[in-house]
């Protein structure tokens, strides 16, 4: 692919007589003084480059400016600008970094007001992050790297074995949807998902699946699907003949042996098409209670399809636009999300720590009220990979159906908390997976095949963390429709204080293996296969979805509003128990509060501590702690703590002196030297040009 030639900064003059140009040239300069303009930087033209091969290497990089940056005000992005503008103004951007990276530049798509891609040739991704994470306007530049679907496949240690012909030995596991049955003592790790019925079906909750896509001909998904949007801006991975635009259709994602050979897709693997996307949908919200197919954790939410995953995985910008716009925040060229989500799905991911652009990614979507929740990964033991790692993202590891970690499955302290993830057991070449996940799909290889909508099967199956992170997805939904003013903090406490606690024993290796099963250790730099699951190492424990939904639609939820936002020494400061949530119908019968640390500035309240605001008066600078305790009717509590600092009085400046002209501080106008100097240097230089000219 060929790069556009870079457009310059600054637009070309129509061409002048040289009577014209001087002094034309010369009063520019005089006025570019008055407005501060360094004279060189403004006559400098862009130097000349020379486009690399078209062949060399791409580099892609997401890079981010600062709030303040410059470029921001001189090259905004108006939101109802076309695509075409937002591309036009993002080169513009681009040429703004060329210099500094030594590269011509080309844009990318979007992420969002100050974030986009850039792309090069000719050099690295980390290169060209490096260089152009230089730039004193660049908050962050990281390599734009490729995320993939973190389901297992079908391969001899997971399926039945090589050689199956699935048209013939197809066949649903004996076990059925055990994940959803209340645990039993073979069943260990199932999340009890009937009885969490009984308090939501996750009605009206918006779910985002950033995925592969979605069949949406699958007869146990119509009914909950939404419109959805296609954030593939690379026209090859996304297989489907373009780039952005609002079809979330999966047109497959399947590479040839030719394919994985050679090109762009070159040892991404040679695969059918997945479906993932389907199978991640099935698995939150299939239709429930129709008599056809399985069953849907959420069977009431809604299926926000966002596409990102097409032939070999997809761009961690694709990504990070995509998590923006399914909150409902604006994405520049995108038309508005008029189907925010409360809950973003994320089964995909790779190794490597959060980058920057994820971290700043899921702050965003948290302060917006999202719940983000991402597979571990599936390199069997190791370190959790990205974006599960990142702060915030609610991390889920796959367990086997006896409750240990099951053997693809990564752990590490990033872990939330654990669901199963399928397994198959026991098995040996053409013989039934016992365990595995039933989910919805597709039985074309290639493109889907019409009138051909089936779900996985034990021997066309479904196992990896890319189903274990949708049930808990599924079950985040039922707590929101139970509770709808549940913030990401709370979600992400109710679901470990909820979990069931990991077993220590019980599980085997079956009986051609009769080594005892371990604990699970901290992942090192050797595959960690089926282990006794800690508290460190695989989140607070197994997923109880009818214990959390049952916590959010009944329990009490305490917070602690202060007042004024940045409280100072000898001002009066006032708590306030506001938004505080309470079970349906019922009422607070008790408020209480406790001064826990003084912080040696104040000697206790100076109200009652027995109503919903409290107040005290700090004395210095220091951090008080106090503590809020609420009672409703039914008797149940609850506590929040808050932690309040205290500064310094703010001094307020003298102030000015003297009568106008002596030093009041106008700020500059006419009145200021620099601009009457700036005025007799531009008429003299008008005049020494007119001169000139004779």
């Amino acid at each position: 692919m060929t790069l556009p030639a870079p457009m310059s900064s600054t637009a070309r003059r129509p061409v002048r007589s040289s009577v014209e140009k001087r002094p034309l040239r010369w009063l520019t300069i005089g006025l570019l003084l008055l407005t501060g303009v360094p004279v060189a930087a403004a006559e400098r033209e862009p130097a000349p480059r020379t486009l690399p091969h078209p062949n060399a290497e791409e580099a892609r990089v997401i890079v981010a400016y600062k709030p303040g940056a410059s470029v921001l005000h001189e090259v905004p992005l108006p939101r109802w600008a076309s695509r075409n503008e937002v591309r036009t103004l993002l080169q513009r951007r681009a040429e703004r970094l060329a210099r500094r990276a030594q590269a011509p530049l080309e844009s990318g798509r979007a992420l969002s007001e100050r974030s986009h891609v850039i792309r090069a040739r000719g050099l690295s991704s980390v290169e060209l992050a490096r260089r152009i994470a230089a730039d004193p306007e660049v908050a962050y530049a990281v390599p734009d790297g490729r995320k993939r679907a973190l389901m297992v496949p079908n391969d001899p240690l997971y399926a039945a074995g090589p050689g199956i012909d699935l048209s013939r030995l197809a066949g649903g596991p004996v076990a059925g949807q055990w994940y959803l049955r209340p645990p039993t003592a073979d069943l260990r790790s199932a999340i009890n998902a009937t009885d969490a019925w009984n308090f939501s079906s996750g009605q009206g909750v918006v779910v985002a699946v950033l995925d592969s896509g979605v069949l949406r001909d699958h007869p146990d998904l119509q009914a909950n699907l939404l419109a959805g949007y296609d954030f593939i801006s690379d026209v090859p991975t996304a297989n489907d003949g373009d780039g952005r635009d609002g079809d979330a259709t999966d047109t497959g994602d399947w590479i040839t042996q030719a394919e994985n050979a050679s090109g762009p897709f070159k040892d991404c693997g040679e695969e059918d098409s997945s479906w993932h996307g389907t199978k991640v949908s099935g698995i939150i919200a299939a239709a429930t209670h129709n008599g056809l197919g399985m069953a849907g954790i959420a069977h009431g939410a809604r299926l926000l399809p966002v596409r990102v995953l097409g032939k070999c995985g997809g761009y961690d910008s694709d990504i990070q636009a995509a998590m923006r716009w399914s909150a409902g925040l604006p994405v520049p060229g995108v038309p508005a999300n008029t189907n925010p989500a409360r809950v973003v799905n994320l089964s995909l991911g790779s190794s490597g720590s959060c980058t920057t652009a994820y971290r700043e990614t899921v702050a965003e979507l948290t302060a917006a009220g999202a719940i983000v929740i991402a597979a571990a990964g599936n390199s069997t033991g190791r370190t959790v990979g990205t974006p599960a790692n990142c702060a915030g993202v609610i991390a889920v590891a796959g367990l086997r159906h006896a409750g240990t970690k099951v053997g693809f499955s990564d752990l590490g302290p990033q872990i939330t908390i654990a669901a199963p993830g399928g397994n198959c057991v026991n098995t040996t070449s053409n013989s039934p997976c016992l365990y595995p996940i039933v989910t919805t799909t597709n039985s074309g290889t290639r493109q889907p095949l019409a009138g051909s909508s089936t779900y996985t099967d034990s021997f066309d199956i479904a196992v990896g963390t890319s189903f274990a992170a949708p049930i808990v997805s599924g079950t985040v939904a039922l707590m929101l429709a139970a509770q709808p003013g549940l913030l990401p903090s709370e979600v992400t406490s109710l679901l470990r204080a909820t979990a069931r606690a990991f077993p220590a024993s019980g599980a085997d290796n079956g009986p051609t293996d009769p080594t005892p099963v371990p604990v699970c250790q901290p992942p090192g730099p050797v595959d960690q296969l089926q282990c006794y699951c800690t508290t460190e190492l695989c989140g607070a424990g197994m997923l109880d979805a009818a214990a959390a939904a049952r916590a959010a639609a009944q329990g009490v939820f305490v917070r602690i509003g202060v007042t004024p936002a940045t409280p100072q020494a000898g001002a009066a400061i006032t708590l306030t128990g506001e938004g505080t949530l309470l079970g349906a119908g019922r009422s607070i019968a008790q408020w209480s509060w406790t001064l826990l640390n003084p912080g040696g500035i104040v000697s206790g309240f100076t109200s009652a501590t027995n109503a919903a605001t409290a107040t005290m008066q700090p004395t210095g600078v220091g951090t008080i702690t106090v503590r809020l305790t609420v009672t409703d009717d039914l008797g149940r509590t609850a506590s929040a703590d808050s932690s309040v600092g205290v500064s310094a009085p703010t001094v307020s400046p003298p102030p000015p002196t003297g009568g106008a002209g002596t030093g009041g501080g106008s700020g500059g106008g006419m009145s200021d030297p620099r601009w009457l100097l700036g005025l007799v240097v531009a008429a003299l230089m008008l005049n020494r040009a007119r001169r000139d000219d004779g």
